[in-house]
């Protein structure tokens, strides 16, 4: 099985002339600078860089029919974007539905192109075909020449309008196209593109299309960078990767592939040794699916049962003894990818994938490969289950830790803690807890707040590190548990959102190192056993300030340096000469009830910032470095970080 190759995005080119004929029109263009959530998401900044994911995927989809082996992907001056790829081209022959040049159908028409009527594409990511016109209806500007026929096909367009007809520019030797689009900031919060996250995405559909090469570029004046990726391992590479700082429980990487029909699925998975935490990473036709679905659904049911009957067979397992779902997928890494001709995805964002038949494909390549993989390696087999019962047992001694701690305080009868002063709203979308460290800090708090809708928990001292501990030592650790008990939504398995009791949970904390540690500490165990908080945008950090500047009778505070040279020259305005004193906060336990209120809590004037989870591979892995066991990667992050003016802010 080792010796097993992907052959996804070396398959066969789709044997069928791709012409004009090839593109359907739907319906027209018009709602998307009305609507333009509808289509990207949002106009934030995450919809911003999913203009770039709708263009990439077309010339994903080329790499999927066997033309595309080179995709590069650039940053240029004033955050325009360019991609190119060595596919087939756009048709420019004539679209007969239109009467008009297929290239200027696929970008001015919404649901046009060549996946609909599964000639042009087999397999595709950008099933809806509204990619390229969406993404034209955005910009402020957009150019697409198609190398095609030996010839160079230029069109030019602005907010979705035509600005100059299709014509040829020049000669050529080879085939593809080049798309060159600047944002219409009329549309967005931002049009400034995250090197970093392009990069992630790309890296992505690197490991998901083995042996295709992207080239990721910033060529922004002052920002410069690029990278080459091409991973002929596909995603068993991508498993390394995302296991590069932990310790694996075996070495080789198990890879599983199968087909059925014109659907393929591949697996490729690791357990590691020192953490106690799933990762499943799922794809259908190269979109990441960060619901899951079916091909998820199929890969859990068969990995448990697989297990399970290879415990009873090995005698690993006694007569009744068995492990569930989650004590088979504890310290597991999974990739799942599946191509499939009428993928199912629930809405345009493709978050989750419906295919019924996807799962029983899934299930089937898993309950054969890895099966087979076991016999083989009865080694890895018996390491992988021996996990698995560590894992059974730590979950009954966190259940019989919780059923005990429960009994001790009282708190079936829904006592709160000690250390929470509640507050008198009880509509959890109206209420906020901040959930503050040290006695002072919190009594300034509690004297300060709105008590109608704002609560406060006080923290002390360093809280336990989850990423070092299973469920069982956490439950009666006497900094946690009060947390979990006044959230009310339980932990890991328990956890239900419906019963949070606060819909703004807010870290507040000092602005130095302990206070960037407590931060930390705190989000680590919200990602690992309450991840739904982050994922719905409950969990936000405090920005107390930093300075207080005095003039007379004046008094104004400042966030940053910057601010606060700003603020002191602003307060001197009228008179170069005068005085300004300027102190900087200690800490949150210095500020009067008043002065916290103004500053860190009054909903007017405060500055909060919101967690967000935008990519999971990437939080894990910030976490694992951060918090886990092995001291190098820690180290090499902090040296590689340390002159980075963001390090600081990296729980934000």
């Amino acid at each position: 099985m080792a010796d097993e190759r992907s052959n996804l995005s070396s398959a066969a080119p789709v044997e069928h002339e791709y012409g004009g004929s090839e593109i359907e029109v739907l319906e027209g263009l018009d709602p998307v600078r009305k609507r333009p959530g509808m289509y990207i998401g949002s106009t934030s900044t995450s919809g911003l860089h999913h203009l770039v994911y709708e263009i990439v995927d077309n010339a994903i989809d080329e790499a999927l029919a066997g033309y595309c082996d080179h995709i590069t992907v650039e940053i240029l001056e004033g955050d325009c974007i360019r991609v190119t790829d060595n596919g087939r081209g756009i048709p420019v022959d004539i679209q007969p539905q239109t009467g008009r040049p297929a290239l200027e159908v696929v970008y001015t028409v919404l649901h046009a192109g060549g996946k609909f009527g599964g000639g042009g594409y087999k397999v595709s990511g950008g099933l809806h075909g509204v990619g390229a016109s969406v993404v034209n209806a955005l910009s402020e500007w957009l150019e697409v020449r198609v190398h095609k026929n030996g010839q160079i096909y230029e069109m030019k367009f602005s907010r979705g309008n035509i600005t100059q007809e299709m014509k040829i520019v020049g000669k050529t030797d080879h085939t593809g196209t080049e798309v060159v689009f600047k944002p219409d900031p009329e549309m967005f919060e931002t049009t400034e593109y995250d090197y970093e996250t392009l990069h992630r995405r790309m890296r992505e559909q690197a490991f998901l299309n083995a042996g295709v090469r992207i080239d990721m570029a910033d060529r922004r004046p002052g920002m410069e960078q690029e990278e080459s990726m091409r991973y002929d391992g596909g995603i068993r590479e991508f498993v390394t990767f995302i296991n590069r700082n932990k310790t694996p429980l075996h070495e080789q990487v198990i890879y599983m592939t199968g087909a059925k029909d014109d659907s393929v699925a591949e697996i490729a998975m690791q357990y590691s040794e020192d953490s106690y935490n799933e990762i499943t990473v799922s794809f259908a036709n190269n979109v990441h699916t960060p619901e899951g679905g079916m091909h998820e659904e199929g890969f859990k049911r068969a990995l448990t049962n697989v297990l399970n009957a290879y415990g009873k067979k090995m005698k690993i397992l006694k007569d009744e003894e068995k492990v569930s779902g989650d004590d088979c997928r504890e310290g597991l890494t999974c990739v799942i990818s599946v191509k499939l001709t009428e993928a199912q995805f629930e809405g345009q964002t493709k978050a989750k994938l419906g295919n019924s038949e996807i799962r029983t494909l899934v299930s089937n390549v898993v309950s054969d490969k890895l099966e087979q993989f076991l016999e083989e390696n009865p080694g890895v087999g018996k390491a992988i289950l021996d996990k698995a019962l560590m894992a059974s047992r730590a979950r009954e001694a966190a259940r019989k830790a919780r059923e005990s701690v429960r009994r001790k305080t009282g708190l079936e009868g829904g006592q709160m803690p000690d250390k929470l002063q509640d507050c008198n709203e009880r509509d959890p979308s109206l209420c906020e807890i901040y959930i503050v460290e040290g006695d002072s800090a919190a009594g300034s708090a509690i004297q300060g707040r709105d008590s109608r809708f704002q609560a406060i928990l006080a923290m002390w001292g360093k809280m336990l590190n989850v990423e070092k501990a299973r469920a069982d030592k956490i439950y009666g650790n006497d900094k946690l548990y009060p947390m979990i008990v006044a959230l009310g939504a339980g932990i890991g398995d328990e956890f239900n959102i419906d019963k949070l009791r606060y819909h703004k949970i807010i870290i507040m904390a000092d602005a130095d190192v302990d206070g960037a540690h407590i931060r930390t500490l705190l989000l680590t165990f919200f990602f690992r056993y309450m991840r739904p908080l982050i994922e719905k945008g409950y969990v936000y950090s405090a920005v107390p300030p930093l300075y207080k500047l005095t003039r007379g009778k004046t008094v104004r505070v400042a966030y940053s340096d910057p601010e606060r040279d700003a603020i002191s020259a602003e307060m001197r305005a009228d008179n170069p000469n005068a005085k300004v004193d300027i102190s900087r906060f200690k800490g949150l336990g210095e500020m009067d009830p008043h002065e916290l209120w103004e500053t860190t809590m009054d909903p007017e004037r405060r500055s909060l910032r919101r967690i967000t989870l935008e990519d999971a591979v990437a939080a894990d892995q910030i976490f694992t470095v951060l918090m886990g066991e092995q001291v190098e990667p820690r180290k090499a992050w902090i040296e590689q970080n340390a002159r980075n003016a963001d390090a600081a802010n990296l729980d934000y």
